[in-house]
């Protein structure tokens, strides 16, 4: 599978500066969803290289997930986006190592990862919580290292108004998806997870104004929001 590596690259977080800084310093276009939906969003946190580069983050949509074990999964609604840099082949910063290009199946990874660190199944023991999440993580892995396997099927969605193929699977604790938007450097790739939100009637666009975000402020109103439970005009699933 072609990933970036699960010890290559580290969450960069807000403890010594804004978040948004991070974003801020990506040479590539980070995503959400569009403006059809008009609920709250706000920002994660992104990964970074050891040299400071900015590989890959997330933008949240909808109400914060926690993985409390009294809070009913069903009871949350949240569409999760990450975007992954479009990365061939390199050396690593230190020139010890070789990083792997990205692909759709790294942005799978990371969404099916995501969803996981969110979901505390009920009746599970506290103590046996963190063995449950390492058993997931890692068939998480084999799913995103097969995204033409039967445990995927087709989707298509708009992204920045153009249809475009997703790989999509669903499980008792959410959804995950995963594609590709533009062609070469400035190309990324589309993660996303959520829960209580249906993701046939979800679509991407790029993130213009990131103050949207930090702030946790609602998008722009829109009276066709397709964020329903039902599938769209015009979207495909088989």
């Amino acid at each position: 599978m072609e990933t970036t590596g699960r010890a290559g690259v580290q969450a960069v977080t807000a403890d010594a500066a804004r978040k948004v800084d991070g974003y801020l310093m990506a040479a590539f276009p980070w995503y959400g969803l569009d403006e059809a939906f008009t609920g709250p969003r706000w920002l994660m946190q992104v990964g970074a290289a050891a040299d400071g580069t900015v590989e890959h983050g997330a933008t949240g949509h909808g109400q914060e997930p926690t993985i409390r074990v009294e809070t009913a999964p069903d009871a949350e609604r949240f569409a999760i986006v990450v975007t992954v840099a479009s990365r061939p082949v390199r050396r690593s910063a230190d020139g010890t190592g070789v990083l792997e290009a990205t692909s759709v199946a790294t942005a799978a990874w990371l969404a099916g990862s995501g969803l996981l660190s969110r979901t505390w199944p009920t009746q599970m023991d506290r103590s046996l919580r963190q063995d449950w999440l390492d058993q997931q993580t890692m068939l998480a892995w084999e799913l995103a290292d097969d995204l033409g396997g039967e445990g995927w099927s087709a989707l298509t969605l708009p992204v920045d108004g153009v249809p475009t193929p997703f790989r999509y699977r669903e499980s008792e604790y959410g959804w995950v998806l995963a594609g590709s938007a533009g062609d070469g450097p400035g190309g990324v790739h589309i993660g996303a997870y959520g829960r209580g939100m249906s993701a046939y009637g979800l679509g991407f666009a790029v993130v213009k104004d990131l103050s949207v975000y930090e702030h946790g402020r609602r998008g722009a109103a829109r009276e066709d929001a397709r964020a329903d439970d039902v599938p769209a005009e015009g979207v495909t699933a088989d």
